[in-house]
């Protein structure tokens, strides 16, 4: 077996199921410190963190991944045991195959390349991991960027290993992603009877043309792109079961994806503008899960472009679709970020897997990267 499909055995045999670590990070660490990284340990409550950095000064190349995973389902479903990884066929089965346990150990490895090859590289080359990606995201990288803010830790460059890829590897090149925004919406009326609706207040009544109005609303053209933001009423729950109570109250759960045209205090403050001009009695609790962010076109974009190129035999899609990453959090910090990793059409699905061809080829597509960014003559941002 290859050096990357072992260790990425070796990760996926670790049932690090969000926040559990399970020890991925230490062996991580322990490899990196032995090819010259220095590595910090950065443990908020119950998640951990690993930074690991070897060089000094600027530019600074972060590769950004995730060791926990999200939990099997009935492992009975799958049709070998999720965190027992089997090759079969030339495909790797395993929980966090793809998402991201062939990253990580590809970025592993990679990184131990580099250093050998380059030892007095320019800049400095980083990795940081988390074991709070697939959660609630709040003692990760959320965490860590605030600790980084803090010192002044510098960024310049970000490559996160998030499955981007739709067909075959480095088909596409994720460039940004929307933001985020969760509403918790209670709409407050009165109990009663339905025989005698003038003695009650319907929640249900009242609130439906204010949902009418968010849901079919032209928030934005797009930007950029972005495709135009979109709310999406998720859930609608009203009542105790019979049907002759007018309820009391009306709960509803709706998600905004939002465009760099948008932060999501602004769009708190529209919806709940609108929500009171209709003159509902509510109570709205927002989640902001995370900003959007773009990488303009500049010296990543231009190299990443490159060298997916390379590996794809064309130049790949450049998107900004999907759902959200931990990328989120670094872009605010002044980088500018990428997304960049295996196929995706079996992540967090029973018999997740990936094709060995494919992660024994992503060790040289993270160094090809990291190389043109780093290797002595790089363009300083």
């Amino acid at each position: 077996m290859s050096e990357v499909l072992d260790l990425a055995i070796e990760l996926i045999g670790r049932p690090s199921v969000t926040p559990d670590d399970a020890g991925c990070q230490a062996l991580i660490a322990e490899r990196l410190q032995r090819a010259g990284f220095t590595c910090e340990h950065m443990r908020h409550g119950d998640v951990d963190n690993l930074w690991a950095t070897h060089g000094s000064g600027g530019p600074v190349l972060v590769l950004l991944g995730h060791t926990d995973v999200v939990p099997p389902g009935p492992r009975d479903a799958w049709a070998s045991d999720p965190f027992e990884p089997e090759v079969r066929d030339g495909v790797l089965y395993g929980r966090g195959a793809a998402d991201m346990k062939g990253s990580v150990a590809a970025f592993v490895v990679a990184l131990e390349r580099f250093v050998a090859m380059h030892p007095g590289h320019e800049g400095t080359v980083a990795l940081l991991l988390t074991s709070d990606e697939e959660g609630d995201a709040i003692d990760g990288v959320r965490r860590v960027a605030e600790v980084f803010r803090e010192r002044g830790q510098r960024i310049d460059w970000c490559i996160t290993g998030e499955p981007s890829s739709k067909r075959t590897l480095g088909d596409l090149l994720r460039v940004g992603r929307r933001g985020s925004l969760s509403a918790r919406l209670a709409v407050r009326g009165l109990q009663g009877h339905v025989a005698y609706p003038e003695s009650a207040r319907n929640p249900v009544h009242q609130a439906l043309p204010a949902l009418a109005e968010l849901s079919s609303r032209r928030w934005d053209e797009g930007y950029d792109s972005f495709p135009p933001t979109s709310l999406q009423v998720t859930d609608v729950h009203a009542g105790n079961g019979a049907n002759n109570v007018i309820p009391g109250e009306l709960q509803v759960l709706f998600n905004l994806r939002f465009n760099p045209h948008w932060q999501a205090a602004r769009l708190e403050a529209e919806c709940e503008s609108l929500l009171s001009a209709h003159g509902l009695d509510y109570a709205i609790h927002w989640h902001r899960s995370g900003e959007p962010f773009h990488t303009p076109e500049g010296r990543l974009r231009e190299t990443a472009r490159h060298v997916l190129a390379e590996f794809a035999g064309q130049a790949p899609e450049e998107s900004t679709g999907g759902g959200t990453s931990d990328a989120r959090f670094i872009a605010p910090l002044g980088a500018q970020c990428i997304e960049v990793g295996p196929v995706n059409a079996s992540i967090h699905k029973v018999d997740e897997h990936v094709a060995v061809s494919d992660l024994e080829r992503l060790p040289d597509l993270y160094l090809g990267l990291v190389e043109r960014l780093l290797s002595s003559g790089a363009t300083r941002p």
